[in-house]
């Protein structure tokens, strides 16, 4: 699957409306005591450990808020990074710099979060042949940056939106089979009418599910919610042209023995719905503060 770039419209798109719910009424507290005219340094300091991702996004946050500012992005995008680590320096106008603050942590931080945690489930595989991807399951509006954010971390992107691909899933198989169509017919006009190049995914909840899935021409079959025992023998069932997604209460508990059952890759929601924001900060640095 293709993974669409986000372009610096697109990204200034996303950043603005961020920056503009931050914005209301201005930075009051800022704009009250801060001296119009004061300039320093500020570092973005990383105070745990995990994977970086955002950096572009934080720099365009502050050069939307004021485009005189000079950012330095110090750690890579997808960097290993530790307490004490420096990812980037700002410097310039003091208040520009506390009004997009917040901004660009909650960016940053998230994203970083994202990263980190899909490293973690890739290193509970270490080893073994099988692929790790996200969902859909994004924060409205952030999908693409979140997406980035999972391959920055080593994973993979499953679909960016529905018509990225044919997944035909529990409630489309409800809706048809209530007019009367078989499996074998659903799939059969999924294929028929894809357009080039899509493949036909079909979510299956048990292992006979899945075996009638493959049968009726289906080019990947997701096991979802199933067992290890259950997945094990669905893999030594269905032939070898399927590939064989694994979904549904995938933990970093257990997937790895999800992984050992053979299947070819695990989606998991959990790397964009839940993860934990890294802890990262942004500091003045007294030295540098200045007036013109």
């Amino acid at each position: 699957m293709k993974e669409p770039s986000l372009s610096e419209e697109q990204l200034n798109d996303i950043v603005d409306i961020a920056l503009a719910e931050d914005m209301v009424h201005g930075d009051i507290t800022s704009n009250i005591l801060i001296p119009a005219d004061l300039q320093g340094s500020a570092t973005v300091l990383v105070k745990d450990k995990g994977i970086i991702a955002g950096g572009i996004v934080a720099r365009q946050v502050f050069l939307r808020a004021d485009p005189s500012l000079h950012i330095e992005v110090l750690i890579r995008d997808g960097a290993e990074v530790n307490p004490g680590d420096i990812a980037a320096t700002i410097s310039g106008n003091v208040i520009s710099i506390l009004k997009a603050e917040r901004v660009a942590l909650n960016f940053l931080q998230r994203l970083s979060g994202i990263a980190s945690q899909t490293a973690r489930y890739l290193e509970r595989i270490r080893g073994l042949d099988v692929f790790i991807t996200d969902t859909r399951k994004t924060t409205p509006g952030l999908r693409l940056l979140e997406k980035y954010a999972v391959r920055m971390g080593g994973g993979r992107n499953h679909r960016f939106h529905l018509g990225d691909g044919i997944l035909i899933k529990d409630n489309h198989l409800a809706a048809l089979y209530a007019t009367g169509m078989s499996l074998k017919d659903i799939v059969t006009r999924a294929k028929r009418d894809a357009p080039e190049g899509l493949k036909v995914e079909v979510e299956t909840k048990t292992v006979q599910e899945a075996v009638d899935a493959a049968e009726a021409g289906a080019d990947i079959v997701m096991l979802d919610n199933m067992g290890i025992d259950e997945m094990r023998r669905a893999v030594s069932l269905l032939p070898s042209r399927i590939k064989i997604e694994a979904s549904g209460g995938i933990t970093l508990d257990n997937i790895r023995a999800v992984a050992e059952t053979g299947i070819d890759f695990i989606s998991v929601g959990a790397l964009t719905h839940s993860p934990k924001a890294l802890d990262i900060s942004i500091e003045l640095e007294p030295q540098t503060l200045k007036l013109l």
